[in-house]
Parts: structure tokens; sequence; C-alpha cells
């Protein structure tokens, strides 16, 4: 029997040896370690076929390995892909239709149905902005945590349910907290629908939005002249039933979000008992040149302030025009919207070619306020054709900004922390909803030369954010390399 063993023993120190020395070296496998560190000098190394990767991490090298996470990455869409696309625009169209119906005439439901005082319909806006604020960041972080269309679906949920509780109460305090409920589940939506849309899109991501402004603006249109022929009914019966209509859409659109597929997500990484702790993303909060892009975008977002209270006041104090002028106007901005926002996009299909659209974007800022300053002429017909001139003109510059916009901010977003980057941005539109009435109304305050200084301070910010991002563009990329394994 000794010998039996000192005979297996032989054989198996032969064996070892004949394999190449594997017995003299070790490799031991702990946590974060480079295994192929330890690999035996006979080792040879295979080249590997290159193929497109997205961030997952290795359990056998304790390093970060890329694997696909669709099918579709890194190549043409697949079918699959596109009716996923298709679907998230049918959910846009139907979401806008319901807001349609309800943000033409909250203000009167509010006032004949719940008899709210002006002051209190004042302060229900006011709250309901301020909350809506921290959607934005909000929506953003939960994004990068779980599962994107669940929190869609939780947020249309949460809207729905907002809706639903206007209609059981016309207690000013109650009717403040569910409108603010439902801002909040609002500008949080808003948000990752538009990082769904930049995950699932890839680089078609700049035709992708156009095609999706225009089906948001074709909803708004759509709820828009649904809720007028309702209102000729003149009944609270026709208020209470264009509310329920809107929350009923949210309903809808949860439904019709699960059956979209999930996006792949870079920030959502699968993890072992084995892997290194990973990084935690990088916060928006510290980086000062996104902060400072952020804020350039607050005043750009000023077209919208322009159109919903700049544009209506300056008709009203306008002799001679009248005042019927300014809904045709809101209907000339959506149809131009509908018509050439897709061609327009392609004019920044790339994140250079957004930036160098900054320079005619601000031009027609500037011409827009010009404009508006040339009005007050006295002569109504004059005034008339240059307040269409400028609506035109701010027309352009929104259909331009939301381009470049769209691409800037997912462009300057590292990949690992899009979701909480997009929710900071979010805030400029936020902010601009709060500041932008003040701004407007300085600009009146001044007379006519007030509109040629506001268009002139948007067009002033359009070359600090070209400067900014052509800066930052020139730095490294933020998001991690595409290969990390070591080959050592």
């Amino acid at each position: 029997m000794a010998s039996d063993s000192l005979s297996t023993a032989a054989k198996s120190e032969a064996s070892r040896t004949a394999s190449g020395g594997a017995s003299s070296a070790v490799v031991i496998r702990t946590p974060g370690a480079d295994a192929s560190r330890n690999r035996a000098p006979a080792a040879t190394h295979q080249p590997r076929e290159r193929r497109p990767f997205t961030t997952a991490d290795s359990s056998r090298t304790g390093t970060q390995r890329f694997i696909p996470l669709s099918p579709c990455a890194g190549t043409r869409r697949s079918p699959s892909a596109r009716a996923n696309a298709v679907r998230r625009l049918a959910v846009t169209l139907l979401d806008r239709i319901g807001s349609g119906l309800w943000a033409s005439v909250s203000v009167l439901y509010f006032t004949y149905v719940s008899h709210l005082s002006a002051a209190q319909v004042g302060t229900l806006a006011a709250v309901s902005g301020a909350v809506g604020i921290a959607g934005a960041p909000l929506g953003g972080r939960l994004a990068d945590r779980f599962r994107l269309t669940h929190v869609l679906i939780a947020l249309q949920l949460l809207r729905a349910v907002a809706s639903f509780a206007l209609l059981t109460t016309d207690h000013p305090g109650l009717l403040v907290a569910y409108s603010a409920l439902g801002a909040l589940g609002d500008r949080a939506a808003s948000i990752l629908t538009k990082l769904y849309a930049t995950r699932v899109a890839g680089s078609e991501r700049v035709r992708y939005q156009a095609l999706n402004r225009t089906a948001a603006n074709a909803g708004w249109a759509l709820g828009g002249l649904t809720a007028a022929a309702a209102l000729t009914l003149g009944t609270t019966t026709a208020y209470r039933w264009l509310l329920t209509g809107d929350a009923l859409s949210f309903v809808l659109v949860a439904l019709l979000t699960l059956t979209c597929a999930e996006p792949p997500s870079a920030s959502r990484v699968a993890a072992t008992a084995e892997d290194t702790p990973r990084a935690r993303p990088r916060t928006p909060w510290r980086d000062r040149t996104y902060l400072a892009y952020v804020g350039t975008e607050t005043v750009l977002f000023l077209d919208d302030t322009y159109f919903k209270i700049g544009l209506p006041l300056w008709i009203a104090h306008t002799p001679g025009v009248p005042h019927g002028l300014a809904p045709l106007l809101l209907v000339l901005n959506s149809v131009l919207v509908v018509a050439f926002q897709v061609p327009l996009a392609r004019l920044g299909a790339t994140t250079e070619a957004s930036r160098r659209l900054l320079v005619p974007l601000s031009a027609l800022f500037a011409l827009g306020g010009l404009a508006m300053t040339l009005s007050a002429t006295g002569d109504p017909v004059r005034a008339t054709c240059l307040l269409t001139a400028s609506a035109t003109l701010f027309t352009l510059a929104e259909m331009l900004h939301a381009t470049v916009s769209w691409e800037l901010s997912v462009a300057l977003a590292p990949d690992d922390a899009q979701g909480g980057y997009l929710g900071v941005h979010g805030l400029a539109q936020a902010a601009q909803r709060s500041l932008g009435p003040l701004a407007v109304t300085a600009a009146l305050t001044l007379d006519p030369l007030g509109w040629t200084a506001l268009g002139t301070t948007i067009a002033l910010t359009c070359g600090i954010q070209h400067r900014l991002v052509r800066a930052r563009l020139s730095q490294p990329p933020l998001s991690v390399p595409p290969v990390t394994v070591s080959e050592h």
C-alpha cells in the first residue's frame, strides 16, 4: 500500500511537472484581485473579438468585465427596439392628451367648481410649483437605483391618484396637498421619460427627441381642443369629466408602460459577494461645470414664459391689437413644432453640431426680442405682423434649443450617473417656471426696450453656454473606459 501511494504521488508530481510547471505558480483568488497576475509563464493570451460592451462586474476576475446588455447594443436597433420606441411615443401622446384636458381648465375648475378665491388659486399654483422642483432630481436619483420602467409606472399611478383625489374634496388645504403631489410626480415622470428615450434610442436620441416633442405637441393640441369643446356645456359636470379624463390617461399610460422593455443602463450593475465594492456614481452637485451649464439652461428656457405670460400680456397692453391674436399665436407655435421639429433636429445630430447651433440660436432670440420692441408702433396692422414674426422667431428658437438641450444634457453627463445628472438638468425648467414670470414682468415695466434687453440677455447666455460646453467637451470623457480587464 505504501509503495502504491508513493507511485501515485510520483505520477501526480510528474503530471504536474509535465503540464508546464503549474505547481510553482499558485493562483490565489481574493475579492478585487486580478488572478491574471499569477498565471503560469506558459500561459498565452488569445486575441478577443471586439464587440460593443456595457458595464457589469465579473465574479471571475474581481475586476470590471463588460458584457452586452441587449442584442442591439452598439449596432442598428432591432425591430423589437423600434417597437419599444414606438410604444414610448404612444405613451407621450396619451400623457399629453390627458394633460391638455386639465391644464387649460385647471384654474377655472378651482374657481367655479371648488370655489377658491384668486389668492387661494395663486397659493395653490405657487406651492405646487415649488414642490414640483424636487421631482426632477428625485426622479433621476431613483432611476439610477431601480428599474426605470418600474419607477415610471409608480409615478404615473401617483399622478392618477392625485388627480382622482382632487375630485373628492373642495377643502383648500387638501387641494394644495393633492396638487403638489401631482406636480411632484409630473416633473419626475418628465425627466424619466427623457432618460428612457436616451437609453432606448442610443445614437438616434436627437431624432427620437424630435419625434417625442412632435407627439407631445400633438397631444397637447388634441387635449386642448377636447377641453374647449367640453366647456361649451358650461356645467360643473363637464369640468369633473375633464379631470377624470386626465386621471384615466395616467392609468392607461401606466398600463402601456408595462409592455415596454427595460432599457440598458450603465448605472445599474449586477454585483456578487466576491466582487470589489463598486465605486459610487458621480454626483452632479459637485460638478461645477455641469451646474453652470444648468444655470445657463434656466435662462434659455425663458421661451416658455414668453409664450405663456409675456406675449399674451404684451398683446393685451398694445393698443389696436385684437386680444384673440394671443391664442392664435399659440396655435401657430404648436403647428410649427409639429411640422418642423423633426427636420430641424437633423441639424444637431451630433454633440458638436448641437454646440454649433447655439450661434444661430442666439441670433433668433435677439431678433425675436427686437421684433417685440418694434411692435409698439401704434399701427395695429404693423404691430400684428411684428408680433407674428416675433412668435415665429421664438418658436424656431424653442425648436433649436430643444434639440441642443437634449443632446448636450446627455453628452455632458457620465454614463454611470445619467439619471442624477438629468434630474439636476430638469431643475432648469422648474426654476424657469418660478423666475421666468419675474423676468418677463421686468421686461414689461421697461416698455418696448425691455424686450430688446431680454432677447439680448438670452443671446449672450447662448454665447456663455457655447464657450462652457466647448471647454467641457475638450476634456477627457467622464465615462469609464470600454475595457478594464487586465492584460498583464
